[in-house]
């Protein structure tokens, strides 16, 4: 595979890069190494045994692609033939018809597989098969009639913005436009002043049809220009229309309705251009919160001012008031209040401290840090939404999949309507050719389907920027448009409605174990887990000094540890197996009688009201000792070896201040909110209650999760048209359940490489209020969407309507259905701009039940836990 590196080498060089699958060790890389440094030009050769990666850097004027692979494969390896993928800045491509050519014109040329156009970001993305020359796919953009340059970077993505009105395009517009205006004064209020100049093919030429012509000429002469690419690229677009139009118009002595064409549809493209740049404005925004230079501290104690893409990690940056971080990091020295909106939407700044972690573009309010730098440029947070935010326009929604098939039916047949009533009547009826020579030209302009096509696009680009500028990342229009058509919100219990902070509250110590020896015993197995119930239970063992040593070294010898998905975990502890999880698989893994059992060290409380022996210590584990801690809303862990029950820990986490209100909110917009948790009944109950979700289900395991979302698809939908449910959770321990739902949503995604790549819609700060703003956002822009299609649908089958019977004239053509709807349907949807989140009010959350809730089918109290 050989693909350019971001960045070319100085002195012209090119980097090349080849997937050689044979080349598995040093001796293999070592033949490959010696044989490429055998041909003339290769500055440096680098074999990566361990990825099967050659890199070559060579001088492109003394060698070539060609000659490399054979040199690797005259050492006696195949070179994987995989294609790649190459983006182009097209910025003049801003609109469907633009885009249909370049497509067209990419898709005849050699070696490139596939074409992604983008007008409204102004990219073009390429699948090329191995070997073929950038260069080839820029002539061929540039053969469509347009200028194109690599995109070697994220900043290189989108074009500066040029001032539309100072460009070539507008002062020959406005030059077309003193031309036709001086006609207009000649022909209708100076006639005297306006003589015959010439006669041409016995039709004569006054001062002002002369100026009619220049005017065409002079505002025209982009729009032929654009139409001859057109036609060369057998696109039926626009330019095509519009140049048949004017040059029909001049040719059929028609001079000023040609000039009239050519300066109002100039116009109209400038208008679309100031829009669309509108519209890119918001991701530039996006690229700009990335700075550009960063202050380093070398070794030997002196500052340096750096590119922020020559970091690396490793380095130790330096950010005074008011700068913002230039890479994500870890900070090393100082205390700052950081604004964290342009990576979280987080409206308050955030108290940062030694070992805190900071985002790339985030900016200081106040004091001094050292950040060490942990991720390079273009891997960092916002690198990565900047990328992602760009690549949403790839999948098209429904809607404007729609639109292309209807626009691509619709055209031809307008452009078939448009000949016919130019030609029909006059050629069977007799009647007027002028007459209905300039119905026919009307009908001509009608054809175009642009403002139809790019309804969709740039409220989808609005829509996704909008969000991302709020801490809402949004993979895609489709997702855009899921979330809104969603009937029920799946969300997480964990993590999610309450804030995934779990801290110890009760120690039971059972059968002559004492609480010391429960926690140290339970700590030393749970280090190795991932769960947040382990790792609360770590830090209570560490609080009590349990475990002198962070790293574990102090704890008891444990070995052939293992983790259990949704039950608990295994391990040898001094050779004796040891069980932490829940009743279940307690009772399961070591065959232990949990109803009869002695208190030996706090939890005097829950002793039986009704003993089982003399004993005043004894209990009924699963009566006494669990249910009477889940009905304070705790999870319960137990702790057992084969011979004895040690114990139980009782763990509590707390609700989100701001998830009752988030809530509320979802219901009022018409959401069915329903928790599936794999905690216990009790727990669940208790928390149900408390936010006052609609439903809630208890218990599940990771795959029973899914089992719900497809319930609940069933229950709320039909069987040909199911339900569609999203999925609010942390990104990863409900990744499942999150990939089955119509849309999953990921919080706390600032930072987390899975949930960033995982989810369709990311949530990056760990803030539950962004849920009823997504909802909004999306139902806004579906709202929108459906505007600007029915709208200009409706425009453009009155203007076609009355376009045969003279009703609608060319300049009503242009100005209402070309311009004044393209201009429409872009400003509606830059509203979409304006949607902003909402903030819960600051109250303390309630204990009391705030809804009723339908518990789910499961009651068994043996279940219990949060595994």
């Amino acid at each position: 595979m050989s693909e350019p590196s971001g960045d070319e080498p100085s002195g012209g060089a090119r980097t090349l890069e080849l997937r050689i699958p044979g080349m598995d060790c040093s001796t293999c890389a070592e033949k490959v190494e010696r044989s490429v440094e055998t041909l003339q030009g290769i500055d440096r050769v680098e074999p990566r045994v361990t990825s099967g990666r050659l890199t070559v850097e060579y001088d492109p004027t003394a060698v070539d692609e060609a000659a490399v692979r054979d040199r690797v494969e005259a050492a006696g390896y195949e070179v994987e033939a995989t294609a790649r993928e190459l983006s182009f800045a097209v910025p003049d491509m801003d609109c469907a018809s633009c885009a249909s050519k370049v497509e067209n014109s990419l898709t005849e040329t050699p070696g490139v597989e596939s074409v992604e156009t983008r007008p409204t970001s102004g990219r073009v993305t390429t699948t090329l098969a191995s070997g073929t020359d950038a260069e080839d796919v820029r002539a061929a953009i540039e053969g469509a009639g347009y200028d194109a340059s690599p995109i070697a970077d994220d900043r290189a993505g989108i074009d500066e913005s040029r001032a539309v009105w100072r460009t070539m395009r507008a002062a020959g517009t406005a030059l077309g436009a003193v031309f036709v205006v001086a006609g207009m004064v000649l022909q209708f209020l100076a006639p005297e002043a306006n003589p015959a100049l010439f006669e041409i093919l016995g039709r004569t030429y006054e001062l002002s049809q002369v100026l009619y012509v220049l005017a065409a000429g002079v505002a025209g002469a982009p729009i032929v220009r654009n139409g001859y690419y057109s036609a060369r690229n057998r696109s039926l677009d626009i330019d095509f229309l519009m140049s048949a139009g004017i040059l029909a118009s001049v040719a059929a002595h028609h001079p000023f309705e040609g000039a009239m064409l050519a300066v109002l549809f100039s116009i109209a493209q400038l208008l679309e251009r100031f829009s669309m740049d509108r519209a890119r404005d918001s991701l530039r925004e996006l690229m700009a919160l990335s700075p550009e230079t960063a202050r380093v501290r070398r070794d030997d104690g002196e500052e340096e001012t750096v590119p922020v893409g020559a970091l690396a990690v490793g380095d130790v940056t330096i950010v005074k008031p008011g700068e913002k971080v230039p890479a994500d990091g870890v900070v090393r020295e100082g205390e700052s209040a950081i604004d964290q909106s342009p990576i979280t939407g987080e409206s308050v700044p955030v108290d940062k401290t030694p070992g805190d972690e900071v985002y790339a573009g985030t900016i200081l309010e106040a004091g001094y840090l050292e950040v060490e730098v942990t991720s390079p440029a273009d891997e960092s947070t916002i690198a990565r939404i900047v990328r992602l935010v760009e690549d949403a326009e790839r999948e098209k929604t429904e809607r404007e999949q729609f639109v292309d098939r209807f626009a691509s039916v619709y055209t031809p047949i307008v452009v078939a309507l448009a000949v016919a009533v130019a030609t029909l009547p006059p050629l069977l009826a007799g009647w007027s050719w002028n007459t209905w020579f300039l119905r026919g030209l009307t009908l001509l302009v009608i054809a175009c389907p642009c403002a139809f096509v790019i309804s969709t696009p740039v409220s989808v680009v609005s829509g996704i920027t909008s969000g991302a500028r709020n801490g809402v990342l949004i993979k895609g229009g489709r997702h855009l448009e899921a979330v809104g058509e969603s009937d029920v919100l799946a969300i997480d219990k964990t993590g999610t409605l309450t804030a995934g902070e779990l801290s110890v509250t009760d120690v039971v110590a059972l059968d002559g174990a004492t609480e010391d020896d429960l926690l140290r015993r339970a700590a030393a197995v749970e280090r190795r887990s991932e769960h947040p119930i382990g790792a609360a239970i770590v830090v209570a063992a560490k609080e009590r000094n349990l475990d002198a040593d962070e790293s574990g070294a102090d704890d008891p010898a444990v070995d052939d540890f293992e983790a259990l998905a949704g039950r608990g975990v295994r391990a040898e502890i001094e050779s004796t197996t040891h069980y932490v999880g829940n009743p279940s698989f307690i009772r399961a893994e070591s065959g232990l009688d949990l109803g009869h059992r002695h208190v030996t060290d706090g939890g005097s409380d829950l002793a039986a009201t009704e003993p089982r022996c003399p004993a005043d210590d004894c209990v009924d584990v699963l009566s006494d000792v669990v249910q009477r801690l889940e009905a304070d809303g705790k999870s319960v862990v137990l702790v057992a070896t084969d011979e004895r029950l040690l114990g139980a820990i009782g763990v509590a986490d707390r609700v989100r201040p701001e998830a009752a209100w988030a809530v509320s909110r979802l219901q009022d917009q018409g959401v069915r909110v329903v928790m599936l948790t794999g905690d216990n009944e009790g727990t669940a109950r208790a928390i149900a209650e408390e936010v006052g979700v609609d439903e809630y289900h208890a218990e599940l395991l990771p795959e029973e999760k899914l089992e719900r979302i497809r319930e609940l698809e069933a229950r709320y939908g039909t069987d040909e048209d199911p339900a569609h449910v999203a999925m609010v959770g942390d990104g990863i321990n409900d990744a499942p359940a999150l990939a089955t739902a119509t849309v999953g949503i990921a919080m706390g995604a600032a930072g987390t490489d899975t949930a960033l790549e995982t989810a369709d819609v990311a949530l990056m700060g760990d803030d539950l209020a962004k849920l009823p703003y997504l909802y909004r956002l999306s139902g806004g822009a579906n709202g929108v969407i459906r505007q600007n299609i029915y709208s200009s649908l409706a425009v453009k089958a009155v203007l076609a309507a009355g376009a045969p019977f003279g009703i609608v004239t060319v300049i009503h053509a242009v100005v209402i259905g070309d311009m004044g709807m393209s201009l429409a349907v872009t400003g509606n949807a830059m509203r979409l701009a304006g949607v902003e989140p909402d903030s819960p009010p600051e109250a303390e959350t309630s204990l009391e039940p705030s809804s009723t809730t339908e518990p789910s089918s499961s009651a068994d109290p043996t279940a219990t836990g949060a595994r």
